[in-house]
């Protein structure tokens, strides 16, 4: 098909072709049988005096000059923005490439505007660094949900790493579900009921309370689906603190812990293998420094600390946080816990044992031997805190 809208038969083409050798051709009356008019023939045979065969061809439709096409130089950058990106084992997309840009406005020339999204997916498809992947069915766009107060909902959940030995590993992970925050990553030996435990305890330190945790059914996290109760579910229930979680065989539930799980497996991938849980911890605090500082588009560009920090909160002050302190004790031999200057008793039958205190306001919950101990308001008007008779 020609530009026109005429197709160059094979009719047509001969006779041009004749005509241009000088061949004895009625042009008017081979024209009147071919249905083109003179115009057209004429100009074939000079596009085939002047091309051969291949003026029988259309012409490209590109533009002699793309004005907004990017010079070769800046679509360098792009791309060594993104294989930087890639290298440190963080998201390298058209989005996280343009953030990074927007940080270090040295590597762009003063006064040319960023490019679109779009001009850095045709820079990287152009340069081959876009995967090609199989045209699927179009899907209806998912419904986003977040919560909408910082500390309203955690998702705790962990998965399995390798460590250079060979030997399995687990990384314990905590997202706030409305900053995205990650607020604890530890490693542990297994997903065990201790290392969950402390690693809920490490993030509340930093973080505070949150008023409820989402987890999916592992043993260590809920037994809800067998009828009881663990330990963890029975001292967050302690602590006031909402249980959920989500439907077996449905991680979706997850969805936003999960995704996180996938940025922290893609850091660690880009490093060689922790030889040890020490090596790996220190891994992990590298990237949780890292992206809970990064800033995120679905955030409207913030850092995920800069979204936490700006609330409102969960609590009973929405408008502010309260922070929460947790400490460990030795337990006196006379049965007593120091809390902010008071004494808690707890009874002498806990004399040496160790005990974690959360301590919310003059809020007090005590556990020792993973029982819950102590939960009272404290009496400033008092030094010391009887047991309750």
């Amino acid at each position: 098909m020609a530009r026109d809208g005429v197709p160059v038969g094979p009719e047509l083409a001969a006779e041009v072709a004749a005509f241009a050798a000088g061949g004895p051709v009625n042009v008017t009356r081979r024209c009147a049988e071919l249905g083109v008019s003179r115009t057209m023939f004429y100009k074939y045979v000079t596009r085939f005096r002047e091309r051969g065969v291949q003026g029988f061809f259309p012409d490209s439709r590109r533009p002699r000059r793309s004005p907004t096409k990017l010079a070769p130089a800046l679509e360098d950058v792009l791309v060594t923005l993104r294989k930087e990106e890639a290298q440190a084992g963080w998201d390298y997309g058209a989005d996280a490439v343009l953030m990074r840009l927007e940080e270090r406005p040295q590597l762009w020339p003063a006064g040319l505007a960023l490019p679109s999204r779009a001009t850095v997916n045709r820079v990287f498809d152009s340069r081959g660094q876009l995967d090609r992947v199989p045209q699927r069915r179009p899907r209806p766009t998912p419904r986003r949900f977040e919560r909408g107060l910082v500390n309203e909902l955690w998702q705790y959940d962990g998965f399995d790493c390798l460590l250079a030995d060979h030997t399995l590993a687990s990384v314990l992970h905590l997202s706030d579900d409305c900053s995205r925050t990650d607020v604890g990553l530890r490693a542990a030996r297994s997903e065990n009921g201790q290392d969950v435990w402390e690693a809920f305890c490490v993030a509340v330190a930093e973080y505070g309370l949150p008023g409820g945790v989402l987890t999916d059914n592992g043993s260590a996290f809920s037994t809800k689906h067998s009828g009881s109760t663990n330990k963890f579910e029975a001292r967050l229930t302690a602590l006031g603190i909402q249980t959920i979680t989500s439907r077996v065989s449905h991680p979706q539930t997850c969805g936003k812990n999960e995704r996180a799980h996938q940025r922290v497996r893609k850091f660690l991938a880009r490093r060689p293998p922790a030889k040890n849980l020490d090596e790996l911890q220190d891994q992990l605090d590298e990237y949780r420094h890292g992206y809970n500082n990064r800033r995120n588009l679905v955030l409207g560009k913030l850092t995920p600390h800069q979204r936490f920090a700006l609330g409102p909160f969960a609590g009973p002050d929405e408008h502010r946080q309260i922070h929460t302190h947790l400490t460990r004790h030795i337990v006196s031999a006379r049965g007593t816990v120091g809390v902010d200057k008071t004494l808690v008793g707890v009874g002498r039958a806990h004399a040496t044992k160790t005990a974690t205190v959360f301590r919310r306001g003059d809020h007090v919950t005590i556990f020792i031997d993973d029982k819950l101990a102590r939960d009272l308001i404290l009496d400033r008007r008092r030094h010391y805190q009887p047991q309750d008779r």
